[in-house]
């Protein structure tokens, strides 16, 4: 199966986040901290969700991997609902707020499809493309709860940032440095976009 290797080191090592940009490490010490938010710059609070996102959108390779040619759904509305439930749950805990964190997790979870039906066309187009492999999904799974958890602790630790009118400008700059620096193809650039619109606070 091709699979990039950043996004093979997912299941492998689960260090995805050595395989993107050294920014990752400002994201872990970001979400660490949501009470020292105001402490650092808009581009530090916002890069990280950024950079998260990113690594979300890796993990949906391997679920189109696990799904093609089967019975199993790009759409999935109970497993959608568990994480939504969940993220609500978890931004209660850390001082996020539920409704935003909702919100931000929609589009990462209609970014995600967005891989996942553009990786089915190729696949389809050319059979030679297609994974010779099938991933376990709940390993893969377990990637994903990780990011989320990193991603909620992020979404509270950029409060300020989030609902400041300069929110576009900078989450645009930031996700620009994201794809340059993973080298994102049109696809993912194009599901990067997808997963940020309800970053910056309505």
């Amino acid at each position: 199966m091709r699979i990039a290797t950043h996004t093979r080191r997912l299941l492998t090592t689960g260090a995805l986040a050595a395989a993107l940009l050294a920014g990752g490490g400002t994201a872990s010490a970001s979400a660490a901290a949501p009470a020292a938010a105001t402490s650092v710059g808009p581009y530090a609070q916002l890069h990280p969700l950024a950079d998260l996102s990113a690594q979300r959108l890796a993990t949906a390779d391997l679920v189109a991997a696990a799904k093609y040619g089967t019975d199993s759904p790009i759409d999935d509305p109970a497993r959608e609902r568990q994480v939504l439930d969940a993220v609500a749950g978890q931004a209660k805990e850390v001082g996020a707020d539920p409704a935003a964190t909702v919100r931000i997790f929609r589009d990462q979870i209609e970014a995600n499809k967005v891989v996942q039906r553009g990786l089915f066309r190729r696949w389809d187009a050319d059979p030679s493309q297609a994974p010779k492999e099938r991933p376990d999904l709940a390993e893969v799974r377990k990637e994903i709860n990780r990011v989320n958890g990193e991603l909620v602790r992020g979404i509270a630790a950029s409060p300020d940032a989030r609902k400041a009118p300069y929110c576009g400008g900078v989450l645009t700059a930031a996700a620009a440095h994201v794809r340059h620096e993973n080298r994102l193809d049109l696809l993912h650039s194009v599901a990067l976009g997808r997963a940020l619109p309800s970053v910056c606070a309505r």
